[in-house]
């Protein structure tokens, strides 16, 4: 990974930059920690701002059948991958292009589509589009067991060193689990000298995933089946056990990215049991004929921040105006305000603030 950074930093291999802001969205380490839902919450924030977002992504796992693939929502899962179909479903003011060529879909997003944001999905690592501020996601384990420890030994695709290119850092944990973890952050993160925000996922309500001739139906309340084809599916049962206040009576684990199968539909149709899955799954087993099929939709919910004294969201304002007014007048995009090294939410140690008086 070094040597191929020095490649690019070098200019063996050229690199496309953006005249808008760009954004990468990734992480240190193979496996989930979060990126499709702070995705999801970017392009929902930017939406109701009244501005276009367009997400360049390859889009594992999809065959496209032209490239750049504009997503449309009668795209498939299997031409688009199943994150950029979910994001484009959910989504119908943003644009998603799949093309492993991410610079050749960033030309065409800037050529056609006139965006007031690009993000890279899963960019961290990627260097042929230059990105105006990196945010990376980390997992509790990549501060302990997991720290520093790049493939084959662990789950990390670089050294702890690459964490310097980062302008923050994200974390997914509950607000009950940050006390303990805290003396973690402060040792492994706080010599990078950036702020550092954390958020949960919030599931919303159930949303049955209908064919044309299935009746309506109350949410399930009795025994149901748990369907997960993600990078954590221990954290999906968690999740779902704790919304519906008990665990799955069957949970059928599929690995990450997995193309369903009529096969796979049978299977699950045998159980006569409702089957519940992540919005992720959802796209891809819709229309395959299973009687009683649930999604519960996720979304990103941020909590007390570190080294900062700002929450994400304003955070994330301040740097995207500047941002856009730096590069509309052509001058250097400024690196990201708000580390302030003394500041800690209380919130990190239980304590609610009290109300501010005027």
């Amino acid at each position: 990974m070094k040597a191929r950074r020095a490649l690019w930093e070098k200019g063996v291999f050229k690199s496309f930059t953006p005249t808008r802001p760009c954004v990468a969205v990734g992480n240190i380490a193979w496996g989930g920690s979060g990126k499709t839902p702070l995705v999801d919450w970017i392009l929902s924030h930017t939406a109701k701002q009244g501005l276009g977002a367009v997400v360049l992504t390859r889009g594992y796992g999809a065959r496209p059948p032209v490239l750049p693939f504009p997503v449309s929502p009668t795209s498939t899962a299997e031409e688009a991958g199943d994150e950029p179909l979910m994001l484009r479903l959910r989504h119908p003011a943003a644009a998603v292009l799949v093309d492993p060529v991410r610079a050749r879909a960033a030309r065409l997003a800037e050529q056609t589509l006139n965006p007031d944001l690009l993000l890279l999905d899963d960019g961290f690592q990627h260097l042929a589009v230059k990105r105006h501020l990196n945010l990376v996601l980390l997992r509790p384990e990549d501060l302990r067991e997991e720290w520093n420890c790049v493939l084959p030994a662990g789950s990390w695709r670089e050294l702890a060193e690459a964490l310097h290119r980062a302008d923050a850092f994200l974390i997914k944990i509950p607000p009950s689990r940050l006390p303990g973890l805290l003396p973690d952050l402060r040792r492994r993160l706080g010599p990078y000298g950036k702020p550092l925000f954390t958020f949960f996922l919030r599931p919303g309500i159930l949303r049955r995933i209908r064919s044309d001739s299935a009746p309506a139906a109350l949410p399930p309340s009795g025994p149901y089946a748990l369907l997960s084809g993600v990078g954590n599916p221990k954290q999906v049962k968690t999740t779902f056990s704790k919304f519906m206040g008990y665990p799955p009576a069957v949970h059928c684990i599929f690995p990450d990215h997995h193309a369903y199968t009529a096969e796979d539909a049978a299977r699950l149709a045998d159980l006569h049991l409702p089957v519940l899955c992540t919005s992720k799954d959802a796209v891809k087993l819709r229309g395959m004929g299973i009687p009683s099929l649930w999604e519960l939709p996720v979304t990103a919910t941020f909590g007390p921040a570190l080294w900062t004294s700002m929450p994400f969201a304003p955070w994330w304002d301040g740097w995207l105006a500047e941002a856009r007014q730096a590069l509309a007048h052509k001058t250097p995009v400024p690196s990201p305000h708000g580390f302030d090294p003394s500041a800690t939410s209380p919130e990190f140690f239980g304590i609610t603030p009290p109300p501010k008086h005027p």
